[in-house]
């Protein structure tokens, strides 16, 4: 593995701590907000944390003399818009699922249910072209077991925060992909802001919609969303965009997907919620089941980069 390779898996490593944690603060700030009203809140103050951050940048450019006399050919163009616009929504809609979904679970659970995007990813993966390991159908197959202990209650019925969280995993799965294709192409971190501002007016608009907002609920949860818009959103997901450049976008999901077990760890300690035996034996499986498509398939004679 070369240097900028290893620097990219440790941000997205950097990334998954931070997702991690933010599951609590995302549980805590829906005390005080809905779901729509504490994803605009985030995705604004997101927004606005990294424009001094591509002011500095830009000037850091300037300083290397790597100025081009047409901007869209650093920044992206048409690409950047695109990719932001893309990922804004897929944003919106994976966010929305997940802090919908959170309220009526835990956070530890809710962080493993959204890391079945380590599977939905290479199986996408096939409509793109993607030769997809017999691990990887092994490990669908795993997951489907580790969920249905995890999820599945006595009376065979999915949880109430179930099925909004694994419709976060699916669009967040799309939302790994479109990175993959665009952000080589584009400055990732005017992308981030992009998709920021995109999710922040959406999540604004269905807040509206279908919420009742107020300034002084907002005011009271500043604090997780202080984190979730500060670091979970701003610092986060804009890593996962830069570091995607350099990273195989399943090894991206496997890293990113041990958000699973530090949100775990930051719902016992820091909300104290523990999970019954029949979910941590789904946990252990499902943890099994999103790291087995990194082992290595035993072929040879394999072109790099065109398999999951």
């Amino acid at each position: 593995m070369n240097k900028r390779a290893m620097q990219s898996n440790l941000m997205l490593l950097l990334t998954a701590l931070i997702w991690g944690v933010a599951f609590v603060a995302q549980s805590v700030g829906m005390d005080y907000v809905e779901p729509f009203t504490f994803n605009a809140s985030r995705n604004f103050l997101a927004a606005l944390v990294l424009l001094p951050v591509i002011r500095l940048l830009d000037r850091a450019a300037v300083r290397r003399g790597e100025v081009n006399p047409c901007p869209e050919k650093v920044h992206g163009g048409k690409q950047l818009i695109l990719g932001g616009f893309l990922c804004g929504l897929l944003l919106t809609a994976s966010s929305g699922f997940q802090q919908v979904g959170i309220q009526y679970t835990t956070v530890g659970k809710a962080g493993f249910v959204t890391a079945i995007y380590i599977i939905i990813v290479p199986l996408l993966g096939i409509f793109i072209g993607k030769k997809v390991h017999l691990n990887v159908w092994v490990s669908v197959a795993l997951a489907a077991v580790g969920l249905y202990l995890l999820c599945m209650t006595e009376s065979l019925s999915l949880g109430r925060g179930d099925l909004p969280v694994l419709g976060c995993a699916f669009c967040f799965s799309l939302h790994i992909l479109v990175v993959d294709t665009i952000s080589p192409h584009v400055d990732g971190v005017r992308m981030s802001w992009l998709q920021f501002l995109v999710c922040g007016i959406l999540s604004g608009i269905l807040a509206l919609l279908f919420e009742e907002p107020t300034l002084s609920g907002i005011i009271a949860a500043w604090q997780p969303i202080l984190y979730a818009g500060g670091l979970s959103s701003a610092v986060g997901y804009t890593l996962q965009i830069v570091a995607q450049k350099n990273t195989n976008p399943v090894i991206a999901s496997l890293l990113m997907s041990l958000e699973s077990v530090f949100s775990a760890l930051a719902g016992w300690v820091l909300l104290h919620q523990a999970l019954s035996l029949r979910e941590l034996v789904g946990c252990v499986i499902m943890f099994f089941a999103i790291n087995m498509p990194q082992m290595p398939p035993r072929q040879k004679n394999e072109v790099p980069g065109k398999n999951l």
